[in-house]
C-alpha cells in the first residue's frame, strides 16, 4: 500500500471513529459484565480498578468466592487508601461442600455489597466472582438488578464469573467474553503464584 492510500485510508477511519466520539455525550457510570471459560475476567476487573485508583476514584473489591488465601491482587491492594477489599467467600464450592454456609457466605456478602452501591463516595466497584451465587442458586438476581438501576449515576460497577443471569445482561452497558482456547493447567503446569491467584 502506498503512503498517500494509506494516509487516506487512516483519515476515513479517524471521521468514522470521530463522529461515533461525537455521538457519545452521556456522562454516566456502566455496568459491566466479564463473562467465559477463559482466564483474565478478574484480572482485568482489577486492571480497570487501577486504572480509576490512579484516577483518584474511590473503589472497592468484594470476592464472593475466593477465601482459602491470600492473593497476589489482595496483597498488593490492601493498604491502598481509596480501597476498600471484602474477601467474603469460603472457596471453592467442590471444597467447602457445605450448601448452607456457602448461601450464608453469599448473603453476607451482598449485604456489604447493597450498602456499597447505595453509597455515592464509591466509583467503582468490583463484585468479583458474583455471577456464580445466581448459578448456584445462592441469590436471587431480581434484588441484584433493583440495586443496579438505584445505585448513583455515576458509579461503575463490574461483575465477573464465567456465566451470567439473563436479567443482569439486559441492564448491563458492556459485557466481554473471555474465550478459552488453551490453559496451562490442562497442559499439567501447576496453579502458581501471581498467574492464578
Amino acid at each position: 500500500m502506498s503512503d498517500s492510500n494509506h494516509q487516506n485510508r487512516m483519515q476515513r477511519k479517524k471521521e468514522v471513529v470521530d463522529e461515533r466520539i461525537s455521538r457519545a455525550t452521556e456522562e454516566r457510570g456502566v455496568l459491566i459484565l466479564l463473562k467465559g471459560n477463559g482466564k483474565g475476567k478478574s484480572s482485568s476487573a482489577l486492571g480497570t480498578l487501577a486504572r480509576s485508583l490512579g484516577h483518584g476514584q474511590k473503589g472497592a473489591v468484594i470476592q464472593f468466592i475466593k477465601g482459602r488465601r491470600e492473593t497476589g491482587e489482595y496483597l498488593f491492594f490492601r493498604d491502598h487508601p481509596r480501597l476498600d477489599w471484602h474477601i467474603m467467600g469460603q472457596g471453592f464450592t467442590w471444597e467447602t461442600q457445605d450448601r448452607e454456609r456457602d448461601i450464608q457466605a453469599a448473603e453476607t456478602a451482598w449485604e456489604i455489597a447493597k450498602g456499597l452501591l447505595e453509597d455515592p463516595a464509591y466509583n467503582i466497584i468490583v463484585l468479583d466472582e458474583m455471577s456464580y451465587m445466581f448459578k448456584y442458586g445462592y441469590l436471587d438476581p431480581v434484588p441484584v438488578v433493583e440495586a443496579l438501576k438505584r445505585r448513583p449515576a455515576h458509579q461503575n460497577v463490574i461483575i465477573t464469573g464465567r456465566t451470567m443471569a439473563q436479567p443482569l445482561q439486559e441492564i448491563a452497558d458492556t459485557i466481554s467474553t473471555v474465550q478459552d482456547e488453551r490453559h496451562a493447567f490442562r497442559g499439567g503446569v501447576k496453579a502458581q503464584a501471581g498467574i492464578e491467584y
